[in-house]
C-alpha cells in the first residue's frame, strides 16, 4: 500500500524549490530543462493572490493538467495563468506571451521569470479587459501584458 505525505510534512514547504533545483540540474546536465513552467507558475500565482500550500492543494483535488478554463479558484474567482521563462542561453529572452485560448476564467495572471524561476514581474487582467484588448490579436508581447494590474 502506498503511503502519502502527511499534511504537516516538512517537505511540503520546500517542494517548489526542490522541483526547480532538480529542473535546473537536469538543464545543466542535459542541456534542456524539463517543462515545469506551467506547474510552478500556477502555484506561484495562487500564492500571489493568497492561497496557502494547504488551500491550494485542496483546491486542486480532482483537477487535471488539461482541465479547460481556469487553472485554480480562489475566493470564488477563477484564475488562468500564463508564464514565460528565458533559458539564459544566448538570444534567449521573452518576446512572445501565450494568449488565453478561451475566456472561461475571471482573472488572468502573467508571470515573467528569470532563468532560475525567480519571479521578475507578475501582472493581472480581468477577463473583460483582456478580451477587449486582445481578442482580435494573434500575438502578444510582454509590453502588452504590462498594461494590466501589477502584482509584483
Amino acid at each position: 500500500m502506498e503511503e502519502s505525505l502527511p499534511k504537516a510534512s516538512p517537505y511540503k514547504e520546500k517542494l517548489r524549490d526542490r522541483l526547480v533545483a532538480v529542473t535546473l540540474e537536469w538543464e545543466r546536465v542535459f542541456g534542456v530543462a524539463p517543462s515545469i513552467t506551467s506547474a510552478v507558475s500556477e502555484y506561484d500565482a495562487a500564492c500571489l493572490v493568497g492561497h496557502t500550500d494547504e488551500s491550494y492543494g485542496e483546491a486542486c483535488v480532482g483537477r487535471t493538467a488539461v482541465s479547460r478554463g481556469c487553472d485554480f479558484i480562489f475566493n470564488g474567482l477563477r484564475y488562468q495563468v500564463k508564464a514565460n521563462r528565458p533559458s539564459g542561453k544566448p538570444g534567449s529572452f521573452v518576446t512572445l506571451v501565450g494568449k488565453a485560448s478561451n475566456y472561461d476564467w475571471d482573472r488572468l495572471i502573467w508571470i515573467l521569470y528569470d532563468r532560475y524561476f525567480v519571479i521578475q514581474e507578475a501582472w493581472e487582467w480581468e477577463v473583460a479587459g483582456y478580451r477587449l484588448e486582445f481578442h482580435v490579436r494573434n500575438r502578444l508581447a510582454p509590453a502588452d501584458m504590462r498594461r494590466g494590474k501589477r502584482l509584483r
